[in-house]
This record gives structure tokens, C-alpha cells and sequence, in this order.
């Protein structure tokens, strides 16, 4: 029905209806539009805000692909550039022939030696040729002339390290059907020189005691052997025969038992321990100026050995973490000394470079495992001066991270703890202290007050 066709009053009607809806949307709508700038000015405001004020969230990828050159989408990109290092510093020897060594031996490289004992560089053994000094070595350093007589006759044998037994003792651990039942919990290993005889009887009577050690309510089989080089003193020589058919832990090779060459007492040591005490739970090596609370370092090394089986029955893991278990007082980020009137002097010409992690040589433990380990990875390290730096980098190469504990104070007690009376009860290990210290400390410790009977490790 159209307007036409409706009355005057229908039309009147509809009208007045239609101006009474209009007015009643206006009065719905205004508030509407009035509002409608206030809030694209909110919104405007509040982009702006947080577009310039708060930090963009970068989303990783499920996965990441390395930027190369992409030849295949199946396939990783081969990388754009060589990523292998190939060449060194000029001037520093062990680094040059370390580097060349180590790529010999780079499991990635070759992939074949990664299950092998093999060992590619008969520099790295000296195997093959002779202990002769290496006139080719010798030419590589310019400086050579100049530096002190240790540095030359280092360098000069750097490359020999077979090395006979003078005096080899008997019966240190057991090789019967029951070896590795009867394996020692810690064999000390105890680097000493001839004439340190005082040193050696002061360990033999104190801390260094064989036989069945008991700490805490526990006790462990400790073993305990000196390692030594030769003098060219007769009569010293003899006399350490004589105290060798003595106490029958003498271990002593055919080469000249200088600072330089404490590092052959290790790689011999080694491969003495994985021939005839391969089974020992733990080794301690240290020097002989050093006191050790034996029943204190048993009691330490039981608890940390029934942790890590413990994790490794409940995880289920391949390898147990004995495996690269080693502790002491670590020193980090060390750099070499370059005064040629050090004793530690190590020259620019010789080495480069920061030293890796190390345990001070005063004192490690470390398991008997690793010292296997030990053994295969020092095939393809070069010799260094310095031997708690040489077990550093053959440590750096198998991955092994050593563990600092505050209680072995291979540089002493700070000078106000050293004032409390309970202090050398609070420790593995503390260096040097003479024999007679020895002693008194040893009685100090095996009979503790009881003020100090219950004193915790240092921490």
C-alpha cells in the first residue's frame, strides 16, 4: 500500500511516527558520534605507545639452518668460507707443532680415530726417534742462544718421553684373579727427588700411612708411591736404592730429575698405573711438601663416588661421571711468565696465549678412570715445561672440566684464617709445610679438640 492510496489522517499519522523515531535514533547515536574522535585518538595513541616504547620479541624458529651455500633442501648448506683454522702465529713453537698435532688427531678430520688409541706424529710420542737433542727443533726457536740452560735442554728433548725404570716396586696393588675386587680406593702418587729423603719418611709415618684408612666411620685401601728422576749423584742414588728395597714404593726412570721434567713423571706415571694398578678408584698426586688429611679426603671422595653411581643408575647413562672426575684448587685464565729469572719462565718464542684451566700442582685427586684417559690423550700433546699445566691441556682436550674446592690451599691459608684454631681442620690438602710441620699436624688432626672435632670443610 503506497501513500497515495491512503487518507489524510493515515498519512498525518505515519508521519508524526516517523519524526518520533528519528528522534529517539538521534538521541541513541549522538553519544556515539560525539565519541567516535575521542576514541580513534585512544587508539592512535596507544600504536604509537607501544610501537616506540616497548622492545620487539624475536621469535625463534622451530629450527635454524646456518646461512652457506644452500645446494640441496635436504641437505645442510656447505658453509661459505673454511671454518679450520690453518695458520698460526709465527714465533711460538709448541703452538705450531700443537696445532698440526691436534689436527692429526681431530676426531672430525678422521673420523676413524675416534674409537683409537692411534697416534699419528711420532713428535708427539717420540717413538722413532731417538732422545738425542732435535737440531730441527732447535732451529725453529730465533732466540734459542739466549735463553736460560732449563728452556734449551727442554726444548732440545721435548720430543723424547720412553724412558726405562731404574727401580720398579713389587706388589703395589694386586694382579690376582681378585685385582680389581681388591683395588686400592686412592693410590698416592708422590713426586719427590733423591735427596728428599726426610720429606719421603715424614709422608711414610704421617699422612701418607698404607694400608686400610679410616675416615669417618668409613675407610678405603690407600696405596702410596714416589716418583722420581735420576742425579747424576752417586752416592744419593745409592742410598735411594737401598731405601727402595726398604719400603718398596720407589718408582724411579732413567732421566735427569730436573723442574722442567716433572711433566715425564706424569706420562710415565700413567703408563705405569694402567699396566700394574689399572683398577685404583682414585689417584692423589702431589709433592712432598704438602700435608694431606687422608681420613678427611677418603671420607670426600666415598661420598662424591656413591653420588655419581647413584645418578648414573637412576639416568641410565652410558658413561659414568667418574669418568671425568678431577679436583683440587683450579687456577684460571693463568698467563705465562715471561721473566727469564723465574722459575716458571716461559718464553714468547716457546709458547703464546693464556694457559687452559688447571688444577695447582701442589695437590690433585683425580679417578683412576681418567687417568687412562689421561694416558691416551697425552700420546698427541707435546711435552710442557710445566706439569700442572700440561695435565690442563691434556684435560682441555678430552672435554674434561676440573673441580675447585676451597679446602686445598695449594697456596696456603689466607694470613688472618691461619689465626683460628680449628683452621687445619677444615682441609684436604695445605702446601708446603716441612717435615717437622708434618708431624705436628698430623697429631694436631688425628686428635682434634672438641672445639674443632666437628669443623666443616672450607667452602
Amino acid at each position: 500500500m503506497t501513500s497515495e492510496n491512503l487518507s489524510p489522517e493515515q498519512n498525518v499519522y505515519m508521519a508524526s511516527c516517523l519524526c518520533r523515531y528519528r528522534r529517539r535514533i538521534l538521541c541513541c547515536c549522538s553519544p556515539c558520534i560525539l565519541l567516535l574522535p575521542v576514541y580513534l585518538y585512544v587508539t592512535i595513541a596507544l600504536f604509537f605507545a607501544i610501537k616506540y616504547s616497548t622492545p620487539k620479541v624475536s621469535v625463534l624458529p622451530l629450527r635454524f639452518v646456518a646461512s652457506g651455500l644452500k645446494h640441496s633442501s635436504d641437505l645442510a648448506p656447505h658453509p661459505k668460507k673454511s671454518f679450520w683454522r690453518t695458520e698460526l702465529e709465527s714465533g711460538a713453537l709448541w703452538n705450531f707443532i700443537q696445532h698440526v698435532t691436534d689436527r692429526q688427531n681431530n676426531p672430525i678430520l678422521r673420523p676413524g680415530l675416534a674409537n683409537s688409541a692411534h697416534v699419528s706424529s711420532n713428535l708427539a710420542t717420540g717413538k722413532g726417534t731417538g732422545c738425542s737433542p732435535d737440531s730441527a727443533i732447535i732451529s725453529k726457536i730465533p732466540d734459542y742462544s739466549t735463553l736460560p740452560t732449563q728452556m734449551k735442554n727442554f726444548v732440545a728433548t721435548m720430543h723424547c718421553r720412553d724412558y726405562p725404570l731404574i727401580i720398579a716396586p713389587k706388589d703395589v696393588c694386586n694382579h690376582g684373579p681378585l685385582a680389581k675386587i681388591q683395588a686400592p680406593m686412592l693410590l698416592m702418587a708422590i713426586k719427590t727427588q733423591t735427596a728428599n729423603f726426610e720429606n719421603r719418611e715424614a709422608i711414610r709415618q704421617t699422612w701418607g700411612r698404607t694400608g686400610m684408612v679410616k675416615g669417618q666411620g668409613r675407610q678405603g685401601l690407600v696405596r702410596r708411591v714416589f716418583l722420581l728422576g735420576k742425579t747424576e749423584d752417586l752416592r744419593t742414588e745409592k742410598e735411594l736404592q737401598l731405601e727402595a728395597n726398604k719400603y718398596a714404593d720407589i718408582i724411579q726412570w732413567d732421566f735427569m730429575d730436573t723442574f722442567f721434567n716433572l711433566t715425564l713423571k706424569d706420562v710415565l706415571f700413567w703408563d705405569w698405573f694402567s699396566r700394574l694398578c689399572p683398577h685404583a678408584h682414585f689417584i692423589f698426586k702431589g709433592d712432598d711438601d704438602v700435608f694431606v688429611r687422608m681420613p678427611a679426603v677418603l671420607d670426600y671422595l666415598l661420598k662424591e663416588k656413591e653420588k655419581a653411581d647413584e645418578r648414573h643408575l637412576k639416568e641410565s647413562t652410558e658413561t659414568n661421571e667418574m669418568e671425568g672426575f678431577v679436583v683440587g684448587d683450579i687456577i684460571n685464565n693463568a698467563m705465562p711468565i715471561r721473566s727469564n729469572e723465574a722459575k716458571y719462565y716461559i718464553p714468547e718464542s716457546f709458547y703464546k696465549g693464556l694457559y687452559p684451566s688447571y688444577p695447582g700442582g701442589g695437590g690433585v685427586v683425580y679417578s683412576g678412570s681418567l687417568a687412562h684417559r689421561l694416558l691416551e690423550v697425552s700420546q698427541w700433546v707435546h711435552l710442557f715445561p710445566i706439569d700442572d699445566v700440561y695435565l690442563g691441556m691434556c684435560l682441555k682436550r678430552l672435554g674434561v672440566y676440573p673441580i675447585n674446592h676451597p679446602a686445598f690451599l695449594t697456596f696456603d691459608f689466607p694470613k688472618e684464617e691461619s689465626k683460628d684454631p680449628c683452621a687445619n681442620h677444615t682441609i684436604l690438602l695445605v702446601h708446603k709445610r716441612s717435615p717437622a710441620e708434618m708431624f705436628r699436624l698430623w697429631i694436631e688432626t688425628s686428635t682434634p679438640s672438641s672445639r674443632c672435632r666437628n669443623a666443616s670443610l672450607r667452602s
